[in-house]
């Protein structure tokens, strides 16, 4: 006989039970246990749901009507247990209490573990008892602290699992799950080893599985046959828009100002202060040199000062773990990409509205990547000349992905600021990743700086490199586009031309893809939109047509992109194999093909940048019929949060577009559902809606650079002619 069945038999024994003759109790409504600001307790009036609430468990037990349910809520969690005796339990039995608890310091005859907190472990459905909720179905606690403890046909547990939104590959073993809601005493108690009750504030989703688990613990409480009640509430955290509310007219304009907005309310602008944080957090030299391998991560409360104006940079986003109080950290690294790219944003949104304090950011921000921030490579007698290192303290790794947004934001922002100030730098930018480009016109995924530095440039230049992964490759490829419209310096065409022919030979099949094969469809369709700018062709434009039907296809009427896999062993970054494999590497935020999830990291943000430049390449209405779906759902699912101004008007990675709430697998160890970049989302969504709104697009703003005048000065100094007749 097991621990639970010893309790419940000397329980039994100990205590006066009712007879069948007893007529039925009366009911005084459901009775809580808690502190006036518990998110249940507020619902519950609000819906004005009939209850009593007392300050601690005695004074509910005692007060409630005989055979009433009572809800004993967790107010210490989760640093202390909810304080249960024996003669509570034994009063609630005496009365016929239906009692409900969460997170209890004691439980007769159950062996509880201290508590715990969920890392990578998420709540699974273990039980069809709870309508509307699936077995293997995976809910979202966010911040879940728990008590280890086992039972026998728990209707809910925590472990670690793969899947989007059910286990796919079930449970490992019962071991390794522990009880989160399960049955005790068959009719009298139900517990909960952590806070169901604080699903508001922690942002516990989806908000129909929350919905359903409270309708079943009131149900049940009440001793219902029918369901109870179901409880509605606003989320602290949602969408601005509904999926079929009708946008007002100024709706785009108010999502680039809001979008922008975020950069200051959720600090990712650093000050003076800010700076000297950073430099502590990662202990950094007068060099911005590592002096120690840092013992921290990169996540860490927002910057104590107020926002800055650029000079200092702007930090690289928010992270995805979701706090107890509903809040998420800062990711606390200065990357050159994020820095170039949002101030093309800025940029935009200066003359979009004619906010002077974007102008200035926008400068700023240009300024610090270039000049200050000694990521800029601008020695001419080094193989890296002219290339970025991706952020202060990181010497290793040259990303070609990395420097091509900072180059397209430069682009953009002179030509909006109407300045020559980068002009050169431009060009030693384009130059040193085009410099290392090799016969075939592919660059590689990175290129390692010792290693550049020990074989020189021209290895790289002559080397046979093939790389069918547009993610790495294609807007670098626009880049050299766009600098050959300017200057007419044919191995710029060359090289790419050839490049993108050998990329749209192997499509589909011969792709490599990252985190899906939808993202790199995405990115392919910059360069083949400049590409037609440039050297118009049948075959180019069917290329276009081609990749944008596919990515239509997976286009629904909410104007999402449903992300998609490739072929699995054709994926650098695929879903977790096993439970084991969960949170442990790069990953997509779908499990399979299907999963109603838009990826807002990786794909709808760079897609949405190629349909807007190849309808104004063609003027194809398919692309601008699809650039507005999209543009329609992009502004809709814009974050709104009163009580989060670091999230109100940022785009998370992660959408469910079926659920209409953010909600994915957080497979991802970087980057997950709730994570907010600062650059690749947060820049490149509001630069494409003001695009949108100012009537332009990024290759007509860009059309008078005058950065010819320094081309050939610079391009001989770094390819010079004899290098080219080899």
């Amino acid at each position: 006989m097991n621990s639970l069945r010893t309790f419940y038999f000397c329980f039994v024994l100990l205590l006066p039970c009712p007879t069948q003759s007893q007529p039925a109790k009366s009911r005084n409504g459901i009775v809580l246990a808690c502190r006036a600001d518990n998110d249940l307790y507020i619902t519950l009036k609000e819906n004005r749901f009939g209850c009593q609430r007392y300050n601690t468990p005695e004074e509910a037990v005692d007060h409630a009507a005989e055979a009433a349910g009572v809800l004993i809520l967790a107010d210490g969690y989760p640093a202390n247990t909810t304080a249960i005796s024996a003669s509570i339990l034994a009063k609630a039995r005496t009365k016929e209490l239906r009692l409900y608890i969460e997170y209890p310091s004691y439980l007769p005859g159950v062996e509880m573990g201290p508590p715990r907190a969920a890392v990578l472990e998420r709540v699974v459905v273990t039980s069809t008892a709870i309508k509307k909720l699936f077995p293997m179905q995976i809910l979202v606690l966010h911040d879940c602290n728990y008590l280890p403890v086992q039972a026998e046909d728990p209707l809910l547990v925590v472990a670690k699992v793969a899947g989007y939104d059910s286990a796919v590959y079930g449970l490992d073993t019962a071991a390794h799950a522990r009880a989160i809601l399960f049955k005790m005493n068959a009719d009298h108690l139900l517990v909960s080893t952590t806070k169901l009750s604080q699903f508001i504030t922690a942002r516990y989703a989806p908000k129909e599985a929350i919905q359903a688990i409270w309708s079943y613990i009131l149900q049940w409480a009440e001793g219902r046959a029918a369901p109870a009640q179901q409880l509605n509430w606003t989320p602290t955290v949602l969408p601005s828009y509904g999926r079929e509310l009708k946008l007002p007219p100024d709706a785009g304009l108010l999502a680039v100002q809001r979008g922008m907005d975020w950069y200051s309310n959720a600090k990712m602008l650093l000050n003076e202060q800010g700076w000297e944080e950073y430099k502590h957090l990662w202990k950094l030299n007068d060099s911005n040199r590592l002096t120690t391998v840092p013992s921290v991560n990169n996540a860490a409360p927002q910057p104590k000062g107020q926002a800055g104006d650029g000079t200092f940079g702007v930090l690289e986003g928010i992270t995805s773990q979701v706090h107890l109080d509903g809040s998420q950290f800062t990711r606390w690294w200065l990357r050159s990409d994020v820095n170039g790219e949002s101030a093309l944003a800025f940029a935009l949104r200066s003359i979009l509205d004619g906010d002077k304090r974007s102008r200035l950011i926008a400068g700023n921000l240009l300024d610090w990547v270039y000049f200050r921030s000694g990521l800029f490579q601008n020695d001419c007698n080094k193989a890296n000349y002219g290339l970025l290192f991706w952020a202060p303290g990181n010497a290793q790794a040259l990303y070609q992905d990395n420097d091509i947004k900072t180059i397209l934001g430069c682009i953009g922002t002179s030509a909006i600021l109407d300045t020559d100030r980068w002009n050169e730098v431009l060009v030693k930018n384009i130059l040193g990743n085009f410099r290392t480009t090799g016969v075939n016109g592919f660059r590689g995924w990175r290129i390692e700086n010792p290693d550049l530095l020990r074989d020189g440039w021209q290895h790289y230049w002559n080397k046979n490199t093939i790389q069918l992964q547009p993610h790495y490759e294609a807007w670098t490829w626009a880049s050299y586009l766009w600098l050959y419209d300017k200057t007419h310096w044919k191995p710029l065409l060359e090289k790419t031309r050839n490049g993108i022919r050998m990329m749209m030979a192997a499509y589909p099949n011969g792709w490599r893809w990252t985190n899906g094969i939808q993202q790199e469809r995405g990115r392919m369709l910059l360069p083949l939109a400049w590409l037609i700018r440039v050297d118009d062709k049948p075959q180019y434009r069917e290329w276009l047509k081609q990749i944008a039907t596919d990515i239509e296809k997976c286009q629904g009427s909410s104007g999402a992109i449903r992300e998609e896999l490739g072929a699995l062993d054709h994926g650098d970054m695929a879903p977790p194999g096993s439970n084991a494999a969960y949170g442990t590497g790069e990953a997509p935020l779908i499990q399979e093909n299907g999963d109603p999830l838009a990826d807002l990291l990786y794909t709808c943000n760079f897609t949405a940048l190629g349909l807007h430049e190849a309808y104004a390449a063609t003027r194809d209405m398919q692309y601008k019929r699809m650039a507005d779906k999209l543009a329609d759902f992009l502004i809709r699912i814009q974050v709104r949060s009163k009580k989060h101004r670091e999230l109100d008007g940022g785009w998370f990675r992660a959408f469910d577009y079926r659920q209409w709430d953010y909600i994915g697998s957080d497979a991802d160890a970087g980057w997950g559902a709730w994570s907010i970049e600062a650059g690749w989302t947060q820049a490149w969504v509001p630069a494409v809606l003001a695009l949108r709104q100012l009537n332009k697009n990024l290759w007509d703003i860009s059309r008078n650079s005058k950065v010819n005048k320094p081309f050939e000065r610079i391009r001989d100094q770094m390819i010079p002619d004899e290098v080219l007749k080899k």
